[in-house]
């Protein structure tokens, strides 16, 4: 439906009349965060500066808003349950009967107060469909909230569907009239109603969602089809979004200037030059999960006014095909981060093609280790080298655990995972790109590149990028390259469309300077 990007669409239109913002996503589901889920099931797992695996919602929320998120701002039912059964083993309920009311209502409502606390508005979404039976206690919770804060200090606001029945040439509005009469039969009454359709809803049809869902017609908010996520500010804007719910809310501020908005939409929509990007990984048959990296590379092209066409390429089917006509059109070779043995012989293979052909190639995490992997195998000649996450047995682990570190250890936010500083070498890609010696990353892996360094390097392997104590390599690089570099962190969630990451849109310009030599 789009919630997620109907809330951060909104943050920005507050944040731009001077406004402080800010999130939670509440998702109805028992895991205690997405960390150990399946990409094929809840897609990409966003990880904040503070080492917090949460829902990809959170990604659009940094990419529109200047609000940093972290822990207080993700919320899962396995959370909630877990917290108020350690609390009654503790005995903090005193002997009484621990109940979803009050006890789990409360326990929500307490991130509420949590997450507000600096901010002039906190926007709280809840995952999943009205009428689901896991999501009803964050139902309950903000329906009760409106009480313990009062009514001018809370707002409800529905997404909703519209859809165009083609055959009968006409709108229907009766899923959101049955929508609106759900959340009215469990106590909350929407105040403003963002109906999802293909275009602009008419006067008419306004006024008839607004008598059958009893709401004034001026807050039923068109949330038309766009061509680009970063239009939707835009459209609310137009819509008068952004003045509603100031008025609702008796909230001040500037008036809104999107000047900066437009510009980034004229760019995405008419970039003055266009490069390919092959993507080759494991869960190309869902792009969701990697959310945060498609983004970037659009925000690298963004900075360069390029536009990015994305061709995605499943690592597991290249073993067996012409790895020339897979990458003909290729003006730039990109292997995420990915977990498990599948698909990584695709993916050195894809990787030793960009290296010796000299096409524009970015690593990013586990693409960072099989770049070691493949330049151990192919330049320093050892042909078992691979990582002990794949080859327990192999004599070369270039990629192991670190020393000490426990091999049988629970899954979930048990890796390194967070902003961790790194030190750049001067006369690399990655300092021409960053253009500062320190920087700060996130991380989201277990295994590093931690052996056979010496040996590599000797090899002509540069390492650009290291941890201040000189013990993890961060980036590694090729030179006599146009621009192949691999990093161990994810630089994708960093980026924004106001604020390119530096490494996509070097990589992105360095694509597009190959391609103009060839």
């Amino acid at each position: 439906m789009g919630k997620g990007l109907s809330a951060a669409a909104i943050g920005s239109l507050l944040e731009n009349r001077g406004l402080k913002v800010t999130f939670l996503k509440l998702d109805p589901y028992i895991n205690v965060d997405p960390g150990t889920m399946s990409p094929y099931q809840h897609g990409e797992v966003y990880v904040t500066d503070d080492g917090t695996e949460t829902d990809l919602d959170l990604g659009h929320y940094e990419r529109f808003v200047s609000t940093r998120m972290g822990r207080l701002n993700n919320v899962t039912t396995g959370m909630i349950y877990e917290s108020v059964i350690n609390k009654e083993r503790r005995g903090d309920y005193l002997g009484a009967t621990v109940q979803v009311i009050p006890h789990i209502t409360d326990e929500i409502k307490t991130h509420f107060l949590a997450v507000k606390k600096g901010y002039d508005v906190a926007i709280c979404e809840i995952g999943g469909t009205v009428g689901d039976i896991e999501s009803l206690p964050f139902l309950e919770a903000i329906r009760q909230f409106r009480f313990d804060i009062g009514r001018e200090n809370i707002l409800y606001i529905h997404v909703t569907p519209i859809p165009f029945v083609k055959a009968a040439g006409e709108l229907k509005t009766k899923p959101t009239q049955h929508s609106v009469r759900t959340l009215r039969e469990i106590g909350i009454q929407p105040d403003i109603l963002i109906c999802r359709t293909e275009s602009f809803l008419v006067k008419e049809i306004k006024e008839k969602i607004g008598l059958f869902c009893n709401i004034d017609p001026e807050y039923v908010i068109s949330a038309i089809d766009v061509d680009s996520i970063y239009e939707l500010p835009l459209v609310f804007q137009e819509e008068g979004l952004d003045k509603n719910i100031c008025r609702l809310l008796g909230l001040g501020g500037k008036e809104v200037n999107l000047n900066g908005w437009h510009d980034i939409v004229q760019k995405v929509k008419r970039p003055k030059k266009r490069v390919t990007i092959s993507i080759v990984g494991k869960y190309v048959t869902q792009t969701e999960s990697y959310k945060s990296l498609v983004e970037a590379l659009i925000h690298g092209g963004i900075s360069n006014e390029i536009g990015v066409d994305l061709d995605w390429i499943d690592s597991g089917t290249l073993i067996d095909r012409d790895i020339d006509s897979v990458f003909r059109q290729s003006d730039g070779i990109l292997i995420p981060g990915g977990f498990g043995d599948r698909g990584i012989e695709g993916k050195i293979k894809a990787i030793r093609m960009a290296r010796e052909k000299k096409i524009p190639f970015f690593g990013i995490c586990l693409g960072m280790q099989c770049s070691v992997i493949e330049y151990a195998r192919h330049v320093c000649g050892w042909e078992k080298a691979n990582s002990s996450e794949f080859d327990e047995k192999t004599p070369f682990p270039v990629i192991d655990l670190l020393p000490g570190q426990a091999v049988d250890i629970r899954k979930g936010g048990t890796m390194r995972l967070g902003s961790y500083p790194c030190m750049l070498r001067k006369k690399s890609f990655a300092y021409t790109a960053y253009g500062v010696r320190e920087i700060a990353e996130r991380h989201r892996h277990r295994y590093e590149f931690n052996k056979f360094r010496l040996e590599l390097e000797e090899s002509g392997l540069k390492v650009s990028g290291i941890s201040p104590n000189g013990n993890l390599v961060e980036i590694v690089e090729v030179e006599n390259h146009p621009w192949f570099l691999a990093v161990q962190f994810h630089p994708e969630y960093k980026s924004s469309p106001r604020n390119p990451h530096p490494l996509f849109a070097s990589f992105i310009k360095s694509s597009f300077n190959a391609k103009v030599l060839l």
